[in-house]
């Protein structure tokens, strides 16, 4: 059986979640998975400089073997080019030194491009969860990554209280940050024919209870990966209205599995979701056409065997 180390800032939330599931689920079919835990500054912009460099050290000094070292984006792949492993991967979700820019100074993004074009060269096997993200890596740096989307773990719906609706209830889950668009949204919400609940610091079973009770859910983002709320959204048949960004498109198919709209439009936003709310067969139709797409492309047991046959293959050459 093979020997995994992953390494990730933290396990939780997007892609740190993403990290916690597979390797979950990789323990759960009787593999060796380790999880690095490394301390770091919790300021803003020190955050990943510091995991960079505290991981990068343990990485160094560790005596430790693997048979994959897989790291979780940019400032894993320090950790992940020290640790003793036969192969190494490292998977990104979006790009990052666009992620960076968007939030940090100009002297901070200039660090995460330089960071980028260094650490994206030292893995056996990139991967990335969007083929949107696919294609602009491919641009940006003529370097091919494999695709494989993030699932979602339908085991854990299982455990979600039933809940009313609340009539014409719209719901946000997500941070509050400029690249999910929050801002946009509660510009919009005065056109909103309902009332909007804002998810942005909930434990996940209190967020899905939420959106289980709402009518719509926005996913009003300016930069995005392949955002899990969708899928969740779809996987609760709760019809979802998003922006044309980055994967968005890869899930909502415009007027077959969701609504599309373009970022930064407040009034475009509104229509939208109104839209929703005052036709509920379209609403309806959306939502069960969301939860096929999701059921037969977006969970643990269409995406782990593409896992391990990329793990398997790369120890095979």
């Amino acid at each position: 059986m093979m020997k995994f180390l992953f390494i990730s800032p933290r396990f939780s939330g997007g892609i740190g979640g993403h990290a916690s599931m597979l390797a979950d689920k990789l323990t759960e079919h009787g593999y060796e998975v380790k999880k690095m835990d490394v301390p770091h500054i919790q300021i803003k912009n020190l955050k990943n400089p510091s995991f960079a460099l505290f991981s990068a050290i343990k990485g160094i000094v560790s005596k430790e073997k693997f048979d994959i070292v897989h790291a979780f984006n940019v400032p894993s792949g320090y950790a992940m080019k020290y640790v003793k492993g036969v192969k190494k991967v490292l998977s990104v979700h979006g790009v990052f030194s666009d992620q960076i820019s968007s939030l940090h100074s100009n002297s901070v993004s200039s660090l995460a491009k330089i960071a980028e074009s260094q650490v994206l060269k030292w893995p056996d096997k990139l991967t990335t969860d969007s083929k949107a993200t696919q294609k602009m890596y491919k641009e940006k740096f003529e370097l091919d990554f494999d695709y494989l989307p993030s699932p979602i773990d339908v085991t854990k719906f299982g455990d979600l209280p039933h809940v009313e609706k609340v009539p014409n209830q719209v719901a946000y889950l997500g941070r509050e940050s400029f690249e999910k668009g929050i801002d946009v949204l509660k510009k919009a919400e005065s056109q909103i024919k309902g009332k909007v609940v804002y998810c942005s610091d909930r434990p996940w079973k209190d967020a899905m209870a939420i959106m289980k009770s709402s009518y719509v859910v926005v996913v009003p983002s300016r930069i995005e990966s392949l955002p899990t709320t969708i899928k969740e959204a779809f996987f609760l048949k709760i019809p979802v209205v998003g922006t044309d960004v980055g994967g968005i498109p890869e899930l909502i198919k415009n007027n077959e599995t969701g609504l599309l709209v373009p970022p930064n439009n407040p009034e475009k936003l509104a229509e939208s979701v109104n839209k929703l709310l005052e036709n509920k067969q379209n609403a309806d139709q959306l939502a069960n056409s969301g939860y096929e797409f999701v059921k037969n492309n977006m969970i643990w047991d269409v995406i782990l065997p593409k896992y391990i046959e990329l793990y398997e293959n790369l120890l095979k050459n």
